[in-house]
């Protein structure tokens, strides 16, 4: 470029708060950058990007648009058709909280069906106990989880009304310019709101002017999407200048906007001032929820309220999920509802048979009168015919032995799960200390899901890693600079910005190579220094960063925060500032950076942000020499094609070669290039970005197509390497998990060769292992790569077995085996019959590694296993592109990391870091199912026992389900006198250690397996159940059968006898007794002892003294003790052969422990190195 050119270009390009300026090109670096910002994806590194894309690309036609009068609510909203700016997040209000709590309780059709028992009790054809009696369990399991839902719905109530309570500035309407605070709950869209710094934003807002002169405003939005970085967002300059008018009325303004919807990235609307119509962004909009920062003062106009705002339109809850024993606890339901039936039919049949036998006998039967003589005519009552009869006694038997599928099982399962979750997440080993939180239960239903799971999909920026990115290396036209140097413990090298008396250094100190510190700081005129110069220039001018002045203790030092969406982007901004490129302000139009201890100001004309069609992102600086450069970074695989390859040929294969390097090491890398715009290439340019951000019909296709038009020629610059250290402990449980038989999957958009590294680093690929890598473009060529892999793989099998029977004679050992495919080759597998080869072939391999994957591809990998396995599935992330992995399988963990809440919010469970999934899955998920397994068995085995004890007493009482056990006992068994020891033992017991289970990984195999609750368990539970029931009711049958003890005692007898027998076979089978389980289980007894003796103390209750007559004698406690003995010898022989002769990894562990003397787990954990082993051969 001429000198006289650059002179006149340069005056154009003057900075824009020095006059003279241009209005359009003030109006180009104020807006253009905000229009740019709104129309396209979020910087390159952020992890929502693919879930950033939505309304704000889409065409606005007229009839889908919501019209807003900028300060004019009445014009805005003439028949109040708009909903106001209250919100309730309680789900019940006090007239509908009774019938819609019952509607939601009787979802479950176990409910349903105590219902319908208990209307038939109330019929006086069949009723069988006292009406209230038959009702009372149900109402007391309706009752409790009724006072649970309304407890948590006023709490969420108290929190409304302090929300909508709350109070903001509201400019007043008639145009005297004055702001009134207003309740939040009575806002109306098209009001004019003042938010002041800190304060918490009401509603959503289009910005129309702030306190900062470039109409910039810093938003938090950790409320919305967890994200603490700070965002920035922008008032347009027509309404920044306009605001004394439109605030007066004398200036029409109106935005046509949008319908409401949940894209909290995305915003599509315009902005009509005088006639002139201006196009309005995400970036122009701030969401209720969000809180302002860093700036005085903010003046927007509501444009959506109330329930219509984003942030509660994505206030629905995750999908629920139900557990895999819960599943499985159906099946075993309904065969006891097949015994049940059993039993019924059985009773009914015989006593039709009873009837037809002693049809004549019938009007003086002790149990049955056919007529009644009482009054004057003879009339047939309580008699309707035999059919009839036998319909009755059938639906009478469902009443008597209806606790054959226990009511209490429910309530005890969701109080054992929360008493679960109350030990998991005060577990010290499942907190973090580095981000200070606990682990998280948000799905109480799945706790011993935990127990079972088979794979682990797992996401690895974030995940794996810490994702604090930290800049290691450079390479700067093609010379490799990765000899970096950490700073001195005092900071006496740190490279500090001085302004007044007062010293700023970045708040992170970076690594720096002292070869490059001299060349840029000595060698600066040379050709080499100018290209490293523009290299830390393109770093601290070409992001979104937004430094921030902290106080330090010294008051003479301040710190530079920089803050951004991007972890990437920070770290390449304190690695310009650390070779002395310091970003110190940023507004709109500007940056200011310090460059070698100049200070230098750099206008904004331009910006396009990342895409992921682009790859790369791009900002136009006009530069204090003025020139106009344009900067661009991205990923190597977009960045090549834009370069200009004539001149640079070299460079660029050097700098090739040192990605190559980078990437092998584990690094994330991107390339940075720069072209000098001429004065007709700008003008250019910033027509057609004009056109395309004003665009009223897809203006995010136009800008990515301006964008793309100047992102070529690029003189290369040269590459960053940044390291995302592997988070601490993850080598030893990514190890251990495999020793428990769990396949870990992980699933990165990283590019192939970092992924394969970290693989390294953490221990998911060994040096053993073969690489099977399919790396396709398209269909055909992904065929013929797996079934290339599957005879792979099946010559390995073959060659593996052969050496091994060599050697030993027996046995096949197979070579480990990894699947490395990347995203392009998912492209064309998933969703096609293709998908079968892929199964096949991933499930042989012992380590699946999928590269450069979307999110939508990760959730397909987890559903490519969930829907042709009965394998347990799980899922851990910690981005918002984790978020469709986490929710298709059957757990998801969310990591509380560096890129929001995105995936806490869908997950079921939360914690700080990796590693603590080997507790929570061995340790905590191991105690889970074995507990909830017993459990659910115990409570089929104690209600059975009840059920076939009350029908052999039927059987010899004329089949009329006439009861010896009183009702209020019945009622009271399951509910009472043997509810508590389940639920205690089901939250406290353990049958191995947590040293053991961490010690021994491969007893994790237990639940897998699922050796703890399966249909051969329940048969011989149920076996069990019979022969205790026989033993109960036949020893006293046999003992008093000539004696004169009436039925009522012989009731309290068996009650007593059942209640007994069911809690000790439940103490023989404790593994850890304390003081809690003591006094659960023998004060069960204790309670019914009482409860029977009171019940028989009431003189208006049948079997009034019952219980005196017969404990007095002593044929009673022989009984007692005949029947504790007889029924627990089947119980006591099979411990007794499964503990010699049957032992399985469980019981030769827990001789371990009481033999070995195990102490508590105290290991600890050591980090290993992010740096790469050696790598073996690649079979592709």
């Amino acid at each position: 470029m001429a000198d006289g050119e650059r002179t006149a270009f340069g005056d154009l390009l003057r900075p824009i708060a020095d006059p003279p300026v241009r209005p359009d090109l003030i109006s180009l670096s104020a807006s253009a950058t905000a229009a740019a910002s709104a129309a396209v994806d979020p910087p390159h590194g952020s992890r929502a990007e693919a879930d950033r894309l939505g309304a704000s690309l889409k065409e606005l036609a007229d009839a889908d648009a919501r019209v807003v009068f900028v300060g004019d609510p009445g014009r805005t909203d003439p028949g109040l058709a708009l909903p106001g700016n209250a919100v309730r997040t309680a789900k019940y209000s006090f007239l509908t909280f009774i019938p819609r709590n019952l509607f939601e309780q009787f979802r479950r059709l176990a409910y349903v069906y105590f219902l319908a028992i208990a209307v038939l009790n109330q019929l006086p054809q069949l009723a069988v106990f006292g009406r209230g009696a038959s009702v009372l369990p149900l109402a007391f399991v309706l009752l409790v989880t009724a006072v649970k839902d309304a407890y948590e719905d006023w709490r969420r109530h108290r929190s409304d009304l302090v929300e909508n309570g709350r109070a903001a500035p509201v400019l007043d309407p008639a145009g005297s310019g004055q702001f009134q605070p207003r309740r939040w709950k009575d806002l109306r869209v098209g009001e004019v709101i003042k938010v002041l710094a800190d304060e918490s934003i009401p509603c959503d807002m289009v910005l129309l002017a702030t306190s900062d002169p470039t109409g910039v405003a810093y938003v938090q939005t950790i409320n919305l999407d967890g994200e603490s970085n700070l965002k920035t967002r922008y008032a347009k300059q027509e309404t920044m200048s306009r605001l004394p008018s439109i605030s007066a009325g004398s200036v029409t303004t109106l935005i046509r906007c949008e319908t409401p919807n949940r894209n909290i990235y995305g915003f599509h609307a315009n902005l009509e001032v005088d006639g002139k119509r201006v196009s309005l962004g995400a970036s122009n909009i701030i969401l209720r929820g969000c809180e302002l920062k860093n700036t005085a003062w903010a003046i927007g106009v509501a444009v959506y309220t109330g329930n219509e705002t984003k942030v509660m339109l994505n206030s629905s809850g995750a999908t629920s999920k139900r557990s895999r024993l819960e599943t499985h606890m159906n099946r075993e339901t309904l065969l006891l509802s097949a015994i049940l039936i059993t039993l019924c039919s059985a009773v009914s049949i015989c006593n039709g048979i009873w009837l037809a036998i002693h049809r004549d006998e019938l009007e003086l039967s002790q149990y049955f009168r056919k007529r009644d003589y009482s009054g004057g005519d003879e009339k047939y009552y309580n008699y309707y015919g035999i059919a009839m009869q036998v319909f009755f006694i059938f639906l009478m038997a469902v009443i008597v032995f209806q606790i054959m599928i226990p009511i209490s099982l429910y309530i005890s399962m969701e109080l054992v799960r929360l008493g679960q979750a109350y030990f998991m997440i005060r577990d010290k080993n499942l907190y973090d200390e580095s981000s200070n939180s606990r682990f998280q239960c948000r799905a109480l239903n799945i706790n011993e899901d935990l127990g079972q799971i088979r794979y682990v999909f797992s996401d690895k920026t974030g995940t794996l890693t810490e994702n604090k990115m930290v800049f290691q290396c450079a390479s700067i036209r093609g010379i490799d600079y990765s000899e970096g140097k950490d700073p001195s413990p005092n900071g006496s090298d740190v490279y500090c910005v001085v302004v007044g008396d007062q010293f700023w250094r970045p708040k992170m100190l970076v690594k720096t190579d002292p070869k490059l510190v001299r060349l840029l700081r000595s060698e600066g005129e040379t050709q080499e220094g100018k290209h490293a110069r523009d290299f830390f220039l393109a770093l601290a001018a070409c992001n979104t960063i937004v430094p921030l002045i902290v106080g330090t203790p010294d008051p003479k030092q301040k710190l530079i925060d920089y803050q951004g969406e991007s972890p990437d982007e920070q770290a390449l901004v304190y690695a310009a500032a650390a070779y002395g490129y310091v970003l110190i302000e940023r507004t709109s139009g500007h940056i200011v950076i310090d460059v070698l201890g100049d200070r230098q100001r750099f206008n904004v004309l331009g910006l396009h942000e990342f895409d992921s069609d682009r790859k790369r992102m791009s900002v136009i600086i006009g530069c204090p020499d003025r020139t106009v450069r344009l900067f661009v970074k991205g990923a190597d695989s977009s960045m090549f094609g834009v370069l200009e390859k004539s001149i640079d040929l070299d460079i660029i294969r050097a700098t090739e070669t040192n990605l190559h390097a980078y990437s092998s090491v584990g690094l994330r890398t991107l390339v940075v290039g720069m072209r000098e715009l001429s004065r007709n290439d700008f003008e250019e340019w910033q027509s057609t970005y004009e056109k395309a951000s004003t665009a009223l019909y897809g203006r995010g296709s136009l800008l990515r197509a301006v964008a793309s038009s100047v992102e070529n020629n690029l003189q290369i610059l040269g590459a960053s390497g940044i390291e995302d250290k592997l988070q601490q402990g993850v080598p030893e449980a990514i190890e251990s998990l495999r020793q428990a038989g769990i396949r870990v999957w992980v699933l990165t958009g990283d590019k192939q060769e970092t992924a394969i590294s970290i693989g390294y680093s953490c221990k998911l690929l060994t040096s053993e292992m073969t690489h099977i890598v399919i790396n396709s473009n398209s269909e055909a060529s992904c065929r013929k790569s797996l079934e290339d892999a599957i005879a792979i793989s099946s010559k390995f099998v073959t060659i593996s077995s052969r050496a091994q029977n060599t050697i030993t004679g027996s046995g096949s050992a197979r070579v480990p085996l990894a699947l490395i495919i990347d995203g392009t080759s998912l492209v064309h597998i998933l969703e096609t019959e293709l998908e079968e080869k892929l199964f096949k072939i991933a499930t042989v391999c012992d380590v699946v590694l999928c590269c450069r994957v979307a999110p939508l591809q990760k959730a397909g990998i987890v559903a490519l296993i969930k829907k042709r396995t009965e394998d347990m599935t799980l899922a851990i992330g910690d981005g918002a592109n984790d978020v469709s992995m986490i929710q298709m399988a059957d757990v998801g963990i969310g990591i509380s990391g560096q890129e929001g809440r995105q995936a806490v919010m869908a997950s079921d469970f939360a914690m700080g870091q990796f590693r603590f999934l080997v507790p929570l899955l061995l340790v905590h998920g191991h105690w889970n199912y074995q507990r909830i397994a017993y459990m659910i068995l115990y409570n089929f085995y104690r209600n059975a026992v009840f059920v076939f004890i009350m029908f052999w007493y039927v059987l010899y009482t004329a089949y009329t389900l006439t009861t010896a056990i009183t009702e209020w006992s019945s009622v009271l068994y399951s509910v009472l006198y043997t509810a508590l020891p389940t639920v205690v033992v089901g939250i406290l017991d353990k049958d191995l250690s947590r040293r053991t289970l961490l010690e021994y990984p491969k007893l994790y195999g237990n639940g897998q397996r699922e050796e703890s609750y399966n249909l051969k368990l329940f048969i011989l539970t149920m076996m069990d159940a019979i022969w205790q029931s026989l033993v109960v009711f036949f020893i006293p049958y046999m003992a008093y059968r000539d004696t004169t003890v009436d039925g009522s005692s012989l009731g309290d007898l068996w009650t007593l006898a059942v209640v007994t027998l069911v809690n000790i076979h439940l103490a023989m089978d404790v593994f850890r007794w304390n003081w809690i389980t003591h006094l659960s289980i023998w004060g069960s007894i204790a309670v019914a002892v009482m409860c029977v003796i009171l019940i028989d103390s009431m003189w208006f209750l049948p079997g009034y003294w019952a219980i005196y007559h017969i404990m007095k004698t002593g044929l009673f406690w022989l009984c007692l003790l005949g029947i504790f003995a007889a029924g627990m010898i089947p119980r006591f022989t099979m411990k007794a052969l499964a503990e010699y002769f049957m032992l399985n990894d469980i019981q030769i562990s827990r001789e371990l422990e009481k033999f070995g003397n195990f102490n508590d787990f105290t290991g600890t954990e050591i980090s290993m190195s992010t740096f790469s082993q050696t790598h073996p051969g690649f079979i592709r």
